[in-house]
């Protein structure tokens, strides 16, 4: 649906690059993107198309780019065809003939919001600025070389611009992080142990270059933290909780995700929201797991319960829950599983969590922060992308997202699961600029064993195979929910202690063990 805003500035944003420069390209055929309106989660978009020759064209065709992320699903005065990020536009059936002088105007929304602008313009395949591209600006910049990375920065250096130089934006994506009149520049303020890519354009007064190729780099100080990366959901206040100490015996797995934190009223947190933070069985159950050897992720969250997200009303007091625990056990890692509409499908308090990371990442150097979300059999839902995408804006340092792939209604949970993790692989890289190998080490798995709640059916093998895929792509995490049920009951439906298929106890904690 075509979507009308008023009162937002017209920002006008042009391509090519439309100069009172030199006679020729004023006299060519020009095409200017302007941005009409942008509402955060969409924009609308107009281009006029213009015929400045001294004679009629007979039909005219407008080309240009997105950046990685966008699309545009409406377009009116024009027809429209797409591959990938290229979207290709001509003239209406209506209207083939473009008289001397005259100009047309054809109109489209996109998504998401905060849009940059299009990229690459071409009209009837000539640059849109009427010839010779950008005139007036600096050649495109040397691609950049990494001079340097400390815990918080990264240090690049590129071989200059001919022509007039103003100075040098470098780009991470599409946000300028960095403008310099030299040819270095130092990114600073990065969260520890976190992958960037940059290009660099030269600018003056005349316009911008092209993009320069890219450089990527990561921060020092990445850790293995103890909390390991596999970890099954163990939670003490429901289905019979095992003895830790029992299953790391039987199992050789050394850690546990341990579920959940909540709030016990307003910003306190507490375990489930009423088991004290320390002094309780929990604590008990994270004594022996660490006597034993082994260690713990926390949890927030979860489906039901009072939550930390909705009672902190800042990203700073929701950062300061989160440290409360932090400090109380002297954590390397923590887990914030965020589901339902309190949460996830809020865009305030999913967009709180993401900043109150941030916030915890820069307080505790090496700690390892993770969520933990629901997703389709293709990949991130559409709160899973505005999630990743507002994480990669921020530049949160977020380390492992965790897909749940199941309640489907699946009939090969193998299958779906493979999907889904390439499908949160694929957006991880258009949202990051990672390759697939970075990608995959900023992901993680967390199945449900035995019966699911829509009674699909992840046997001891189909796990095998899961943990066997998840292992051979470098995953940085595999869970499931939960030891509490890894025990077996064939037919004995979905229950708190125990899988609903035949299994011996604590098989699918065996598999993980051997992530």
């Amino acid at each position: 649906m075509r979507r009308w805003l008023t009162g937002l500035a017209a920002a006008a944003l042009l391509l090519g690059f439309v100069t009172a420069g030199p006679a020729d390209a004023a006299a060519g055929l020009t095409a200017t993107f302007t941005k009409v309106s942008d509402w955060g989660t969409g924009f609308e978009g107009k281009v006029t198309v213009t015929n400045g020759s001294s004679a009629a064209i007979n039909g005219w065709t407008i080309e240009f780019d997105l950046p990685s992320g966008y699309s545009i699903p409406t377009v009116w005065d024009a027809q429209h065809t797409a591959s990938g990020q290229h979207h290709t536009f001509t003239n209406p059936s209506w209207s083939p003939t473009l008289a001397a002088g005259a100009s047309a105007t054809f109109g489209f929304n996109g998504s998401p919001g905060n849009f940059p602008g299009i990229q690459n313009c071409r009209f009837n395949g000539g640059a849109c600025d009427g010839g010779g591209g950008n005139p007036g600006a600096p050649s495109t910049p040397g691609t950049p070389s990494v001079t340097g990375t400390t815990n918080s920065s990264i240090s690049l250096s590129w071989g200059g611009s001919t022509g007039t130089v103003t100075g040098y934006r470098v780009y991470e994506g599409t946000t300028v992080r960095a403008t310099v009149t030299g040819t270095s520049a130092t990114i600073s303020g990065l969260s520890t142990c976190t992958s960037h890519s940059y290009t660099v354009a030269a600018y003056n007064s005349a316009g911008e270059s092209g993009r320069s190729g890219s450089a990527s780099a990561t921060t020092t100080g990445c850790t293995t933290p103890t909390g390991g990366k596999g970890a099954p959901y163990l939670y003490m206040g429901w289905g019979d909780p095992p003895a830790p100490a029992t299953v790391m015996s039987a199992t050789g797995i050394k850690s546990f995700t341990l579920a959940f934190v909540l709030s016990s009223g307003g910003c306190t947190p507490a375990w489930d929201g009423s088991r004290p933070l320390t002094g309780g069985a929990d604590q008990s159950a994270i004594n022996a797991i660490r006597s034993a050897g082994g260690d713990v992720v926390p949890s927030f969250g979860g489906w039901q319960g009072n939550k930390l997200g909705p009672n902190c009303s800042t990203p700073a007091a929701l950062a300061g829950a989160y440290q409360q625990v932090i400090n109380a056990y002297g954590l390397k890692a923590i887990d914030i599983d965020i589901e339902n509409t309190d949460e996830f499908e809020n865009d305030t308090v999913r967009n709180r969590i993401v900043d109150a990371l941030k916030i915890v990442k820069q307080n505790n150097p090496g700690i390892q922060t993770i969520v933990t979300f629901g997703t389709t059999t293709t990949g991130p839902n559409y709160y899973g992308n505005l999630l990743i995408e507002h994480a990669a804006a921020v530049q949160a340092g977020i380390d492992v997202f965790t897909i749940m792939p199941f309640d489907f209604g699946s009939a090969n949970i193998y299958n779906d699961t493979v999907n889904a993790s390439e499908g949160l692989k694929n957006k991880l890289k258009s949202s990051f600029g990672w390759s697939d190998a970075q990608a995959y080490q900023h992901m993680g798995i967390s199945g449900m064993n035995g019966l699911s709640d829509q009674q699909e059916q992840t046997s001891v093998a189909t796990w095998t195979s899961i943990r066997d895929w998840a292992k051979s792509h470098g995953l940085a995490r595999l869970a499931f929910w939960s030891v509490n049920r890894d025990r077996g009951c064939p037919g004995g439906g979905v229950v708190s202690n125990c899988s609903g298929i035949s299994q011996n106890n604590w098989d699918f904690t065996r598999i993980t063990a051997g992530f």
